[in-house]
């Protein structure tokens, strides 16, 4: 029982812990129509990123970290957070949806 109450607090903390690093950013849903791993950058058809003030649009964004675009191909569906870095739109945060 202790061991179970324990799991389950833990896994409450980690999924505040993440709501809170992401408190802000919408998460969007789009697809990848294009990747240029060497630029760093990958091209989204997207719904509207309400935190950027942006309609949705298919758009080349660069990305915080290029080990984000591992496993990645043009056709993926996504969700994706976006934010302004260094006065640019970038993807900060995407993973694969089905």
């Amino acid at each position: 029982m202790k061991k179970t109450l324990l799991t389950a607090s833990l896994a409450f903390a980690l999924a505040a812990a993440a709501a809170q690093a992401h408190e802000g950013r919408p998460t969007v849903n789009g697809v990848i129509t294009n990747i240029d791993q060497q630029a760093g950058t990958i091209t989204l058809d997207h719904d509207a990123i309400p935190n950027l003030q942006m309609d949705a649009m298919t758009m080349a964004y660069s990305v915080n970290d290029r080990a984000m675009l591992k496993g990645l191909k043009a056709g993926d569906k996504v969700k994706f957070e976006a934010a302004e870095v260094n006065g640019a739109p970038s993807i900060v945060e995407i993973e694969k949806t089905k």
